[in-house]
């Protein structure tokens, strides 16, 4: 049995990996955050780029750069988001599972020179 899909989640960030299930643990336990989502995009000098999709709770407003600096404190930087965005909701297909890919494709020219 092979079991497939998950392996493009692991993000290689400048040599190292990045799990993304670990970094999106300690976003999610941050106050006002309801989910979120990290993947992987191309970067020009570390191979992949670690970007964050943050959706907020009901009642609160989140910022990009609070998020960041909040995670430099608990976790090592290569695994910190280069780049944070706040969305109202994560594309999700029908059985209710987060479409990372649409998330990589949405986002794949961000670092792009």
């Amino acid at each position: 049995m092979t079991i497939v899909g998950r392996s493009k989640d692991l993000i290689i960030s400048g040599g190292y990996n990045v799990y993304p299930a670990e970094v999106e643990g300690f976003i999610n336990d941050l106050p006002g955050v309801a989910e979120s989502a990290v993947v992987g995009v191309p970067h020009p000098d570390f191979g992949e780029g670690v970007i964050a999709v943050v959706v907020p709770r009901a009642d609160a407003a989140l910022a990009a750069v609070d998020i960041v600096a909040a995670l430099k404190g608990k976790i090592a930087n290569f695994k910190v988001p280069k780049q944070v965005f706040v969305a109202s909701e994560l594309p999700r297909n029908t059985m209710g599972k987060v479409q990372k890919n649409l998330l990589r494709e949405e986002h794949k020219g961000l670092f792009s020179s």
